[in-house]
């Protein structure tokens, strides 16, 4: 049996570890991500930026993201929100983007929002912040954006870390949107293979020869077993007028 001393510091030790692991999780609910964190290469999504306020006396009432202008985005809209104004920023682009209607020489590079005296982020408290954009590019894997946090105190929080693979996480690590490539579409197969649509009309084809084919056939029957009783019952006749 254990003496009191010793269930007292394994009771300890549980709590210490449970404090420890409490004390590391809280900083990653305070950062700054995009919600969803994934989207489409070459698509056009909607993201959220949600930042909370991990302050206990401070409230957010600025919120900058710089949108990275080496994987340009096109085409750039806020969703209004009550309580803030919105202020979009472009810049001239070193290579300029091509789409079906021209090329872009200017991209948006930095979306500010301030809040006004009802609008802030109190203590314990979060906001989303949603951009609608694209098309998203297709040669990279991951859009960084970096995030300034201001509170009313003063304090900025400067999430511009970028992750490092191998390495911890950083203090304030930059929101990241992850890219994924998009769903291959159906194609023709080599000359002599059949694709799953081709084989699905193929079969499709065959089926349709084969009931018509047994159609064919249980009327040449008809026919023929008709003809055989006809020719029965003209026999009986002659049989029964013979007879008589």
């Amino acid at each position: 049996m254990r003496s009191l001393p010793a269930r007292r510091l394994s009771a300890g030790a549980v709590l210490l570890a449970a404090g420890t692991v409490l004390a590391t999780a809280v900083p990653a609910f305070a950062h700054v991500t995009v919600q969803p964190g994934t989207a489409t290469q070459g698509g056009y999504t909607a993201v959220a930026f949600r930042v909370p306020d991990e302050s206990d006396t401070a409230s957010t009432v600025k919120l900058e993201v710089s949108l990275p202008t080496d994987h340009p985005i096109a085409s750039v809209s806020t969703q209004p929100l009550p309580g803030w104004t919105v202020q979009v920023d472009k810049s001239q682009l070193p290579n300029p983007i091509k789409t079906d209607d021209g090329s872009i020489t200017t991209a948006v590079s930095k979306i500010t929002w301030t809040a006004d005296a009802t609008g802030k982020i109190g203590p314990g408290q979060f906001q989303e912040f949603k951009v609608s954009f694209g098309p998203l590019p297709g040669d990279t894997d991951q859009l960084v954006f970096k995030a300034l946090q201001t509170k009313d105190d003063g304090t900025v929080v400067r999430w511009i870390d970028e992750a490092k693979e191998g390495q911890p996480e950083p203090a304030h690590p930059a929101p990241v949107l992850k890219l994924t490539k998009a769903a291959a579409t159906a194609s023709p197969g080599p000359a002599g293979q059949v694709t799953a649509s081709q084989d699905g009309a193929a079969a499709g084809t065959a089926s349709a020869k084969s009931d018509d084919s047994t159609a064919r056939t249980l009327g040449v029957v008809g026919i023929v077993v008709g003809v055989i009783g006809a020719g029965l019952g003209v026999l009986g006749l002659r049989r029964k007028g013979s007879a008589s």
